[in-house]
């Protein structure tokens, strides 16, 4: 049986649990619950902000980094062809001093290897260097063989002749050298 006495105090509404405190009108907690919503709502609208704009920089950036690297493809060589002009119109003056009907030959020939010595130095002064072996040990990481001659004067596996010169450009192998390796003295005796 039960009293009424017991089904009074389960039903106070000052002891009832199931009522939450932010629901009293005299509380003020559904303001700061408000309060904080919107604040993280202005904070998540600035993270997406942040993020937007953080995206756009980067394609900026991209595209940015695309047209200056197609800058530099373009007119890398500008510098180096500035400085071959000089050597072309050089031999714009040979041919013309050539066709010239008292042309001297060994004058013209002189002219045309000061305008090869021109050439390679500027060549040189933009990284490139002459692979020209003569009597060097043999390197296949520099060098290519053509064949084997024997020789009485140049060691076996050194080059006795280079055909055609190799070049490399700031360490970097452009062309091997072509060249003839001596296999030393006729006869089969080596050196």
């Amino acid at each position: 049986m039960s009293s009424p006495d017991t089904a009074d105090t389960d039903q106070s509404p000052a002891a009832d649990p199931a009522t939450p405190p932010s629901a009293s009108p005299e509380g003020g907690a559904p303001d700061a619950a408000a309060e904080a919503l919107a604040a993280a709502k202005k904070e998540a609208a600035d993270n997406h902000d942040r993020y937007l704009r953080a995206v756009a920089d980067l394609e900026n950036f991209r595209r940015r980094t695309v047209r200056e690297k197609e800058e530099l493809r373009l007119f890398a060589s500008s510098r180096l062809l500035e400085d071959l002009l000089p050597a072309l119109d050089n031999l714009g003056l040979g041919l013309a001093a050539a066709q010239q009907p008292n042309a001297d030959l060994k004058g013209l020939a002189n002219g045309v290897e000061l305008v090869q010595q021109q050439l390679k130095g500027v060549l040189a002064s933009h990284g490139l260097k002459e692979i020209n072996p003569v009597g060097q040990l043999f390197d296949p990481h520099q060098h290519e063989a053509l064949s084997h001659q024997p020789s009485p004067k140049v060691k076996a596996e050194h080059v006795l002749t280079v055909v055609r010169t190799g070049y490399s450009l700031n360490g970097r192998l452009l062309r091997p050298a072509s060249v003839i390796i001596s296999s030393g003295k006729a006869g089969g005796g080596e050196s």
